[in-house]
């Protein structure tokens, strides 16, 4: 086939040469996929700092330094860290039953009030535990991700962070669809070493996020975002559902169907944020 012929056979299959009755090709999407991130807590929501990019290491001269490879510059820009919100000195023991129980080790010298302290972590039944050996304990994160296209959320551990002294045991991570599951997110913990004492310092990372959007080499921007009505509204659905069901994937399908067009609305800073209740910090590390 001549070059003539073989261009002209390339233009009659263009979507905009084809028959009236053709399907339109599909609408590009904007240069950066946007999500959202909010505090939707009953604690003093400063104490919760905003996820922030990883920091950089410094630069170095040699064009061969680890800092200049692509594949880590990229998945450096792609991850974004949490901060742990309070000290945390904690230890297990024992209740009056022989169950086990956890103790605040820096009691009145805590920097967190004993009955706020409590509040905020839960140890989870060993019924629930994945070993009985290992206790899996809870701390709410009331951060909230949501996202106007299809977006799955990462829950990760803070790998690029050296602990000192290292966690005696392993974050469990997650992952779920914020585009219809904008879930409030726990910080999970499962006990490895239970003679050793789990030691959280403010300020410190506290997990990893990720985000798997429909491009994966497309760019991706965070963005405070604003507790409407309608996600307030929305999200009533689905807090606390692990009381009622088991598998929350489940139900994932009914939220698509009642979910509203648009999610997404950036926080304006020169406007008070809008006064609504706030939602359930009742479920398993994710979702269940």
């Amino acid at each position: 086939m001549g070059w003539g012929k073989l261009g002209a056979w390339i233009a009659r299959r263009r979507p905009e040469s084809a028959g009236a009755g053709a399907a339109a090709a599909p609408a590009a999407l904007p240069r950066f996929a946007e999500i959202g991130w909010l505090i939707d807590a009953n604690t003093p929501s400063f104490i919760w700092d905003e996820p922030r990019p990883l920091p950089r290491g410094q630069p170095t001269e040699h064009p061969k330094g680890v800092n200049r490879c692509p594949a880590i510059v990229d998945g450096e820009a792609r991850t974004w860290e949490v901060a742990a919100p309070v000290d945390m000195h904690l230890r297990l023991g024992k209740n009056d039953k022989g169950e086990p129980s956890l103790v605040n080790v820096a009691g009145t010298q805590s920097t967190v009030a004993a009955g706020k302290l409590q509040q905020m972590i839960t140890l989870m039944p060993q019924s629930r535990w994945r070993d009985p050996r290992r206790p899996v304990l809870q701390v709410s994160a009331p951060y909230r991700f949501i996202c106007d296209e299809p977006c799955w959320l990462n829950q990760l551990p803070p790998y690029y962070h050296y602990k000192s002294p290292a966690w005696p045991g392993l974050l469990i991570g997650g992952r779920f669809p914020i585009h219809n599951w904008p879930r409030s997110l726990m910080w999970a913990f499962e006990w490895w070493d239970t003679a050793r004492d789990l030691i959280v310092k403010r300020g410190e990372p506290w997990f990893y996020l990720r985000f798997e959007t429909q491009d994966p080499a497309r760019p991706q921007r965070l963005v405070e975002a604003e507790m409407t009505a309608e996600l307030r509204d929305f999200c009533r659905g689905l807090d606390g559902i692990t009381n009622y069901v088991n598998q929350t994937f489940q139900v994932m399908e009914t939220a698509a169907s009642r979910r509203p067009a648009t999610l997404l609305k950036r926080r304006d800073r020169g406007k008070p944020a809008p006064v609504l209740a706030p939602g359930s910090d009742s479920e398993g590390p994710h979702g269940g």
